[in-house]
This record gives C-alpha cells, sequence and structure tokens, in this order.
C-alpha cells in the first residue's frame, strides 16, 4: 500500500464532520443541567448521548480509513514536526475515542435507557452502579478538557501553519 501525499475527500468529510458535531457536542454537555441521583436523562442528555454515538462511530470510520489509506508526512516538515503532528494526530483518535466511551459508559452505569435522536433505543449495560458512574463520570470529564486542550494545539499549529510558515500544510485537509 502506497503512502498518498494529499487527503483525500473520505479523509476530509470524516475530519471536517466530526469538527462540526464537536461545536455541537461540547455545548450541549456544557449546557445541560447538573445531574442529580435519581435523575432521568432528559432532552439535553438524549442529544448528547447521540450526538457521542454519531462521534464515535465517525472516529472508528476514520480510524480505519486512515490506517487503510495512510498519507504520507509533508517531506518540507523538519522531523521534530513530523513526530509532533503524528503524535498529535494519535493522540486526538484516542482521546475522541476515550471521551465517548466513557460518556456512554457513565449513562450505562446510571441505568438509564436512551435512544438515538429519540428513534431508536441504544445498547447500555443494564446495571445501576452509581459508584462506577460517579468515577466514570470523572474520567469523562477528565477526557472532555484534555481533548479540548490538544484540539487547541492542533488548531494552532494549523493557524501557525497557514499565517506564520505559509507552507501550504493547512491545505492537505481543506475542502477542494
Amino acid at each position: 500500500m502506497t503512502d498518498r501525499l494529499q487527503y483525500g475527500t473520505t479523509a476530509k468529510v470524516f475530519h471536517w464532520l466530526i469538527v462540526a458535531l464537536l461545536f455541537v457536542q461540547y455545548p450541549i454537555g456544557w449546557l445541560m443541567p447538573d445531574l442529580h441521583r435519581d435523575m432521568k436523562p432528559g432532552v439535553g442528555m438524549t442529544l448528547h448521548i447521540s450526538f457521542g454515538i454519531v462521534i464515535l462511530a465517525l472516529i472508528v470510520l476514520r480510524l480505519v480509513w486512515r490506517l487503510t489509506h495512510p498519507v504520507a508526512p509533508e517531506s518540507s516538515l523538519p522531523p521534530w514536526q513530523r513526530v509532533a503532528t503524528e503524535g498529535v494526530h494519535w493522540l486526538l483518535y484516542a482521546l475522541v475515542l476515550a471521551t465517548t466511551i466513557t460518556g456512554w459508559l457513565f449513562a450505562s452505569f446510571r441505568g438509564w435507557s436512551i435512544s438515538l435522536f429519540f428513534m431508536m433505543p441504544l445498547p447500555m449495560l443494564s446495571a445501576d452502579n452509581p459508584t462506577a458512574g460517579k468515577t466514570i463520570d470523572g474520567w469523562h470529564q477528565a477526557m472532555e478538557w484534555s481533548l479540548l486542550v490538544v484540539i487547541g494545539i492542533h488548531v494552532a499549529a494549523a493557524l501557525a501553519h497557514l499565517f506564520i510558515y505559509r507552507d501550504r500544510i493547512m491545505q492537505r485537509m481543506l475542502p477542494g
């Protein structure tokens, strides 16, 4: 399998669709009311979990796509930037996976029954386990903040390449 020099349309669609969904997901999560013992999920939680499941499916598909359709690192980058770029991208995959999975586990350990966008039930663990739920919720929140920090680093690097280095690195992932 030969590495490509540019990202294809499928990789770009996965990337920008996940970006758009995260722009929706974070505000929903932050604007939901605090959850208290014996609360049932409302509209906000159902939407938050539904978007999370969609993001989880897309990140798995994107990861499979990346593994089966590799893109060569930009040859003009210094070695330390190539390593940093690769590391940040794999960290983004890991954090999106960890964030979405811990969110699903949190809802499962609450014993909730959730539907995907109010249409079809989602598979949940049936056990109500408040202690595990509280622990998982802490992990979920830590993953949310970690993901946000790494996204910030990723965006800052992309903007540096666009406005400071002016090396067309960012054009590899822009539509078109």
